[in-house]
């Protein structure tokens, strides 16, 4: 069963198409990456999900209920951390989650509870002092224990380890992963590995449309050639790499070719050795989602 269900949305602010038929399903139990560049639309479509947002075409559906703009999803079904949650600075983290319980409606023994169980999860537990000395980290970790306060069905994080440092973003990835076994998520973000790492299945959002959906396995299936990845010896010769092979692209001073046959492979040994270029290293190695990723675009 899918919990939720995106289909043909369209929204446009004037004469700017921001959404046109943005279309995925998130099913049960699953950790879903919703991927694509700042100012892609991810935020709207998120925002169109919870109600918040008028659409002009399509139809969502959340927890087997149709989602109307000024109508929220039924009590307990969604969560939500947005991009930069916000919090009354003179709380700390117990008293901040006992007001969003009891704005909930939940009972005080259920609520109690709750907060303990939530604390441990977010590794918040032992932390006293007021939410206005938190660092950023600490606020998200927080704001993933506000959103399933109430045991959702779906949860929605809107890019919630951008800014963060390897740590900040290692703890959040981490919280998401456990917070599997309660709910879905939606984890919106542009940050590939991130998705890599923790999602089972994505949806590439690219010119307002859904480029493509589906699980990992089917991303590897249709990767089916492996990658070159180069390293050389003089940054200078990349430019001229680049130049001979145009379906390659730089990353980290590499030079990376997707999709590549054993034919591009020999291609490319050639062209190294007929123009004298050093290498560092040459490997193959399975084509990753950064690899679609750049694709989709058109890059």
């Amino acid at each position: 069963m899918n919990v939720l269900e995106v289909k043909e949305i369209k929204k446009s602010f004037g004469s700017k198409k921001v959404l046109d038929g943005v279309s995925f399903s998130v099913p049960d139990n699953c950790i879903f990456g919703f991927i694509g560049r700042n100012g892609a639309g991810k935020t709207t479509t998120m925002r169109a999900i919870l109600g918040l947002l008028k659409t002009d075409g399509g139809e969502i559906n959340v927890c087997g209920e149709r989602a109307r703009y000024g109508c929220t999803p039924k009590s307990g079904c969604i969560g939500y951390l947005p991009d930069v949650p916000e919090f009354y600075g003179y709380m700390n983290a117990h008293e901040y989650l006992k007001l969003c319980g009891e704005i909930s409606g939940m009972g005080s023994s259920e609520l109690k509870t709750r907060i303990s169980e939530l604390l441990e999860l977010v590794g918040l537990d032992k932390e006293k002092h007021r939410i206005k000395g938190y660092s950023r980290g600490m606020k998200q970790r927080l704001g993933i224990a506000q959103a399933m306060i109430n045991r959702p069905k779906l949860l929605i994080c809107d890019e919630p380890t951008s800014a963060l440092d390897p740590v900040g973003r290692k703890d959040i990835l981490d919280i998401i992963s456990a917070a599997k076994e309660q709910t879905s998520v939606v984890f919106s973000t542009h940050i590939l590995s991130d998705v890599e790492r923790i999602c089972s299945c994505v949806a590439f959002l690219e010119g307002g449309k859904t480029a493509f959906s589906g699980s990992l396995e089917e991303i590897r299936a249709v990767r089916g050639n492996t990658a070159l990845e180069l390293t050389i010896v003089e940054p200078n010769d990349i430019e001229r790499i680049s130049s001979a092979f145009p379906d390659g692209r730089v990353n980290d001073g590499k030079f990376i070719l997707p999709q590549a046959s054993e034919k591009d492979c020999a291609d490319l040994m050639a062209f190294l050795s007929a123009q004298m270029i050093p290498i560092a290293r040459l490997e193959r190695r399975e084509a990753d989602l950064e690899d679609l990723f750049m694709e989709v675009i058109g890059k």
